[in-house]
């Protein structure tokens, strides 16, 4: 029972020193959820049809952001085992292999977006009064997607090694960057032209290159001063191999399940531009419901790395635990208070009556959906974070595409029940797989994945 001593404080405070990493993560994580609620905020104020076509592109945006994660994920998992296993170089090492891949997927993804825009909207059947807002939108925050890989990548070294505030600090800066350039690129403010989407795009490209040279910075002056060329000669291929056995299986349950959101975003477009600009602001609502939940999983990830590269699995079940039930408690009681001031925050957003009554309503509906996804959201990165990266995965892909995407077509087209059935789908999605991933937990089945 050693580990559970460890947990009750008697040689380690395991609490406080996951407050003290998740305190800044969700500061972090409450800015970059900020940034997407102001720019749907400006844009609402623009057209909804410009919210709408930028909710779509969106979702290929974010999904080309999780190749990258295939890289940070591993970096993140290898560096928090390495360092709770006293490894500094191997460290160092995994994070200077890290940035190499990464540049190269970053520049690779930014053509692919920049080149591909117009072929990748008409695939999602983006409709021609949008087209003229999301066309723009793609093809310029896309070009300059390089940045979000690099920063993503130094954001996931820096916090595996608990210097999380400098991530946090970077993106508040970012976030001021974007508002003022949304501000004056949008509607035309302090000389500037009145671009509309493409001001929106400039702002947040923009924003990304200002947060990724400043981590730079951060990365030299406070991490890591120089990667000595004796760690990358002859290059590491075994950690790459490690990167890529921990990364893809990860990221492939993330690229599954938003694949999956692409695909459901599909059927939500064919219902109609209402549906398709509700399911947009309801996404950019619940955010701020499920952020507490994913800063706790990533703390809680780091810390249970931490712990199980010093061999210790029990007080990293126990930790686990405490992350899952605080997560279920403070993001249930943030649903449910969304879904009470739904319709004034609706009335706010859109004059727009359909809208309003569609986007107030499934916010209840909603609810049911948080219990699992905030399971999901913990279990799969504290399952990554002790080594079982394959069985989320698997899960991920099996019942994402039943429950979720063949469920979400009968439910939503066939049947006819429009962005309800939808949700409906989504409940079933999230919560089986919560259900899966309790059991994979309380059976300890991980306990004997540990890379070191």
């Amino acid at each position: 029972m050693h580990g559970k001593r460890l947990f009750t404080g008697d040689n380690i405070n395991l609490k406080r020193d996951l407050a003290r990493l998740a305190t800044p993560i969700f500061i972090e994580t409450l800015l970059i959820t900020l940034m997407g609620g102001v720019d749907t905020f400006m844009l609402s104020q623009f057209s909804d049809h410009a919210v709408a076509a930028v909710g779509l592109v969106n979702q290929l945006i974010v999904f080309s952001i999780l190749v990258f994660q295939v890289i940070n994920v591993g970096t993140s998992v290898l560096c928090s085992q390495y360092l709770g296993a006293g490894k500094h170089s191997r460290m160092v090492q995994v994070t200077g292999v890290a940035l190499i891949l990464n540049i190269v997927l970053g520049i690779s993804m930014s053509a692919l977006l920049y080149f591909g825009a117009p072929w990748l909207l008409h695939l999602m059947g983006l409709r021609p009064e949008l087209m003229q807002y999301g066309l723009p939108y793609m093809k310029i925050v896309g070009v300059f997607i390089v940045f979000q890989a690099l920063q993503t990548t130094i954001s996931a070294t820096l916090r595996a090694n608990k210097k999380a505030a400098y991530p946090m600090m970077v993106v508040f800066i970012a976030n001021i960057v974007n508002i003022i350039c949304n501000y004056a690129l949008i509607f035309g403010h302090f000389g500037m032209p009145a671009l509309g989407v493409e001001g929106a795009a400039i702002a947040t490209a923009f924003s990304r290159g200002v947060a990724m040279v400043l981590l730079f910075v951060i990365l030299f002056t406070r991490h890591i001063p120089s990667f000595p060329l004796a760690l990358f000669a002859p290059f590491p291929w075994t950690e790459v191999r490690r990167l890529l056995r921990i990364g893809l299986p990860s990221a492939g349950e993330n690229m599954s399940y938003n694949a999956q959101q692409v695909v459901l975003t599909y059927f939500i477009n064919r219902i109609g531009n209402d549906e398709l600009t509700t399911f947009t602001y309801i996404t950019n609502i619940v955010m701020f419901v499920y952020i507490f939940c994913i800063c706790m999983a990533q703390a809680g990830a780091i810390s249970i790395g931490h712990i199980v590269g010093e061999h210790k699995p029990r007080a990293a079940y126990i930790l686990g635990k405490y992350v899952m039930w605080i997560s279920l408690i403070v993001t249930l009681t943030l649903s449910i208070g969304s879904a009470s001031i739904g319709r004034p925050i609706f009335n706010v957003l859109t004059d727009n009556a359909n809208i309003i009554r569609m986007g107030s309503m499934l916010l209840f509906v909603n609810i049911g959906r948080e219990f699992g996804r905030t399971i999901n959201i913990y279990a799969t990165n504290v399952l990554r974070a002790t080594g079982d990266v394959n069985f989320p995965f698997y899960v991920g892909v099996v019942v994402q595409w039943t429950a979720g995407v063949i469920c979400g077509y009968i439910f939503s087209l066939v049947l006819g029940w429009g962005l309800t059935g939808m949700w409906i789908a989504f409940i079933l999605d999230e919560n089986i797989r919560g259900l899966i991933f309790i059991w994979r937990w309380k059976s300890m089945k991980w306990a004997k994945k540990a890379f070191v």
